[in-house]
């Protein structure tokens, strides 16, 4: 299955947290999207491995993606070596995304910049043809994305661009709470950790309506980039 854009993150509510939004959208133009989760977030403060899988499941259909797989790397002790960097490699093979979306290059959790460096590694040595891989014994032919984007997470960084989520994220806050043993529950009796606060849920949705704000619509969410963002023409522009 051939797919338009493929979001990666390192852990199973990284995606709903960052681009939610824009790939319900992208979904609602009739784009075919895929989720890829690199770990199981078995370190995760609350929940269990087999909570946080149905739970990502059920985001996943919230939001309308045709698939969702996990790598299964080691929360936490991942790296960027070659042995992971292939795996992911394969995937990119297997769903010739246009479009890969992946973690913050800078932020709190030590995942989220390894988990941006590695899928970012992996789609540059995907496109090389003497860079060989199979699927099922039968040789994967070499893709390279044709762009790759990191959405925000905890940090406030600058985004290169915003893309225009009016209408959309109700999508989003639905599919965030799909992980409903992660963040703000008043009758959990689990310990606290600094996504479980109502506040971190509401910095979620006003970022969005601040980013919305900057150019004049009701929400966005933001991105950064590995090139210049290029247009074909001024009007393309918003």
């Amino acid at each position: 299955m051939k797919l338009d854009i493929l979001a990666f993150g390192a852990h199973p509510d990284d995606v709903e947290l960052g681009c939610a939004a824009t790939l319900a959208k992208e979904i609602s133009k009739g784009k075919k999207v895929g989720i890829v989760d690199l770990t199981r977030g078995e370190l995760g403060t609350r929940g269990t491995v087999d909570i946080r899988t149905q739970e990502a499941m059920n985001a996943a259909k919230i939001i309308g993606a045709v698939l969702r797989e996990n790598m299964g790397f080691e929360d936490g002790f991942f790296i960027n070596d070659k042995a992971h960097q292939m795996a992911i490699v394969e995937v990119i093979r297997k769903y010739q995304p246009e479009v890969v979306l992946c973690n913050a290059v800078d932020d709190r959790h030590l995942d989220h910049p390894k988990g941006s460096q590695l899928v970012s590694d992996a789609c540059f040595l995907s496109g090389l043809r003497k860079v060989t891989t199979e699927e099922a014994g039968i040789p994967q032919v070499a893709w390279r994305p044709t762009q790759v984007y990191h959405y925000m997470q905890w940090k406030n960084t600058q985004p290169d661009f915003v893309v225009d989520v009016t209408g959309f994220m109700d999508v989003k806050e639905r599919a965030v709470k799909a992980h409903a043993s992660q963040f703000f529950d008043p009758n959990s009796k689990e310990p606290e950790s600094p996504i479980t606060s109502q506040n971190f849920i509401n910095s979620v949705l006003y970022r969005a309506n601040d980013l919305g704000r900057m150019i004049g619509v009701e929400s966005a969410e933001g991105f950064s980039t590995e090139r210049y963002v290029a247009v074909r023409q001024l009007g393309d522009l918003i």
